[in-house]
């Protein structure tokens, strides 16, 4: 799976994007474990803990679309966004 970062979430995790090998058929809370799993010990990242209260506060599209169920399944082509809340209109 490809995830990708934005805004806050893209700082915190020190990357733009990253892909993660997970099997068919992991739920979207799976992924969030996988993510914050990685080491994240890197020059310009943040660290784990701004990570998950980043993703912790965010929205995730699954393939440009709004996915709000953290037990919904993922196909291992998916694209996952991850949305920091955005200030502004």
């Amino acid at each position: 799976m490809l995830v990708r970062y934005f805004a806050a979430a893209c700082a915190a995790a020190g990357v733009e994007e990253e892909h993660h090998d997970l099997p068919e058929g992991t739920a979207l809370d799976g992924l969030i474990a996988a993510i914050l799993a990685v080491d994240r010990r890197i020059e310009g990242s943040t660290g784990n803990s701004s990570l998950a209260m980043v993703i912790g506060r965010s929205s995730f599209l699954r393939n440009e679309v709004a996915l709000r169920d953290h037990g919904a399944k993922l196909s291992t082509g998916d694209v996952v966004d991850v949305l920091p809340p955005f200030a502004g209109g």
